[in-house]
């Protein structure tokens, strides 16, 4: 059962910068579009915005939240998606959620949907 390993969240201060990283565990999945959520209240309610994709043409899109703080981007090679934070706000403290679509490597089976299990990111002085 393949999973979804993210990393990189932490505390930090306001204006800071983290790197978060979300990977297939294991080598036998390949990444295709990669969307970074984080957990956010609205009217009392809790719910994961879709804060930032990336597809496997390497195309971006961003919410206009982190537009232009936030860059998302992946290596082929090491089968990785990166979201790197910068100028970070407390508004940012959130358990932030990597969700890909996966396929076996070489096959052309129909790409399933995965998420890990959430990392961590307290931006607090």
């Amino acid at each position: 059962q393949v999973q979804l390993v993210e990393s990189g969240g932490g505390l930090v201060q306001p204006g800071g910068s983290l790197r978060l990283s979300c990977a297939p565990s294991g080598s036998a999945f390949t990444l295709g579009t990669v969307t970074w959520y984080r957990r956010e209240s609205e009217k009392g309610r809790e719910l994961d915005a879709a804060i930032a994709a990336i597809n496997s043409d390497g195309i971006t899109h961003y919410a206009d939240s982190v537009e232009g703080r936030f860059t998302i981007s992946r290596d082929n090679a090491a089968n990785t998606v990166y979201l790197e934070m910068t100028n970070l706000r407390p508004e940012d403290t959130s358990v932030y959620l990597c969700n890909a679509l996966l396929r076996r490597v070489g096959s052309n089976e129909v790409f399933t949907m995965h998420w890990g299990q959430g990392t961590q990111v307290t931006v607090s002085s």
